[in-house]
């Protein structure tokens, strides 16, 4: 019986787009996809930090039946994270125990030319996040850090101006001294009349 003639094949003609059609139904996804602003990057391309578990046939299939976008291509990248020294947030640190955190993957995704993607401005006016009074309560916070570190002994520190304005209104005669203890009852508890003292 004579070999069977090879066939040869026209040239291929892919089709890029062929969205994935998932047949486990997931109503609630239990993962979490970040969208990075990419200013560099061409309008027909986005980048997303994935889970580690997510491949490209997930990200195309959820982006797809989900939002409606169409995937020509994607691409990953699994950054891994720089080593440290010990855990982060360890109550006992032990110094000289090497620890990597969790790696980071990224995924870049091509989106036709016809529909491209122009991230939003980032917004100037932050009064509805109340960004003033975090910005204040993280300075606040360092300082403290710094206080109690090592070199907070040697941090100059603000009570001695409060004193000394507490000592002239006293030699003034603006202010009247009375002890401390006047301010609060038996049982350990505030009085009314509490703030009346010296310095308020």
């Amino acid at each position: 019986m004579p070999p069977p003639k090879p066939s040869f094949l026209g040239p291929l003609q892919p089709n890029r787009f062929r969205p994935p059609r998932g047949q486990k139904q997931v109503y609630l996804p239990n993962f979490t996809l970040t969208l990075l602003r990419t200013p560099f990057a061409p309008p027909n391309y986005a980048t997303f930090i994935t889970p580690l578990n997510l491949n490209k046939l997930d990200l195309k299939d959820y982006l797809y039946n989900l939002y409606g976008v169409e995937v020509l291509s994607v691409r990953s990248y699994v950054q891994q994270a720089r080593v440290r020294q010990d855990k982060p947030g360890a109550r006992l640190p032990k110094p000289r125990r090497w620890y990597r955190p969790r790696a980071m993957k990224k995924m870049t995704i091509e989106m036709p030319a016809t529909s491209p993607f122009i991230y939003p401005e980032a917004p100037t006016d932050f009064t509805a996040w109340d960004k003033e009074m975090q910005e204040r309560a993280l300075e606040e916070r360092e300082k403290e850090q710094k206080l109690m570190g090592t070199e907070g002994k040697r941090i100059p520190k603000d009570d001695g101006k409060t004193l000394r304005k507490q000592a002239e209104e006293l030699l003034k005669g603006k202010k009247a001294w009375r002890p401390g203890w006047t301010d609060w009852d038996v049982g350990g508890r505030p009085k009314e009349e509490i703030g009346a003292g010296v310095g308020m």
